[in-house]
């Protein structure tokens, strides 16, 4: 039997997050080869570690451009209500694979993500501007720069951390990276993890083909 499918992101929402992922990926290998001596080693994913100093904040701001885009699509689905409080309390419930509570879009530990995800950005821009040498470094005493750098180290790591948990909450439920790929869910898959949502975008479909049914009738 054919499952039904509905969409939950659209191509152009999707073609967005893996601008995003990609130069992610691509920051935090370079970033970690800068911070640590022993990934040096790692700079050479630009072709040469002169290259990865020159590259790196350029691609820095083109991820921050990329994940705000995201932001001001996704943050009106991000507050916080009571049925996150539910989802939160249920976490073992939720480990064993039983949902808990009337999920909207998106679930308590994506919307903590969202904005755990978006501090980080704030701070690795700001910090990374003071810090960008040849271009703003020079306006910043010595001690903003070295202050800017511990921030930009410290925001990264959480960063990455953030991103490898949301890499295995991905993995772990099952039908959530397809979503991201294809831009499709079934019908099955969101009922059963954001149910709330689910009965809001079927809600705006009867309405959606009541207005064509009458529009055509007239």
């Amino acid at each position: 039997m054919k499952k039904l499918l509905i969409q939950r992101y659209k191509k152009s929402e999707r073609f967005n997050h893996w601008v995003v992922a990609g130069t992610f990926v691509l920051l935090a290998v370079s970033g970690l080869g800068f911070f640590y001596p022993s990934f040096f080693w790692l700079t050479n994913v630009f072709g040469s570690p002169q290259l990865a100093r020159i590259l790196h904040p350029f691609i820095g701001v083109v991820m921050f451009i990329g994940f705000f885009v995201q932001f001001f699509r996704y943050f009106k689905h991000n507050f916080f209500d009571r049925e996150d409080i539910k989802w939160i309390k249920g976490i073992k419930h939720i480990l064993l694979g039983r949902e808990v509570g009337d999920t909207g879009k998106y679930n308590a530990g994506q919307k903590i993500m969202f904005w755990l995800m978006t501090i980080c950005m704030v701070l690795l821009l700001l910090s990374g501007l003071v810090a960008w040498r040849q271009y703003f470094s020079s306006y910043f005493p010595i001690w903003a720069v070295r202050l800017a750098l511990l921030i930009h180290s410290a925001s990264a790591i959480l960063l990455i951390v953030s991103i490898i948990i949301h890499v295995y909450a991905a993995l772990w439920i099952k039908g959530t990276i397809p979503a991201m790929v294809e831009g499709v869910v079934t019908q099955e898959w969101a009922r059963k993890h954001h149910p709330r949502w689910y009965r809001e975008l079927m809600a705006k479909k009867g309405r959606d083909n009541l207005k064509k049914k009458q529009s055509v009738n007239q």
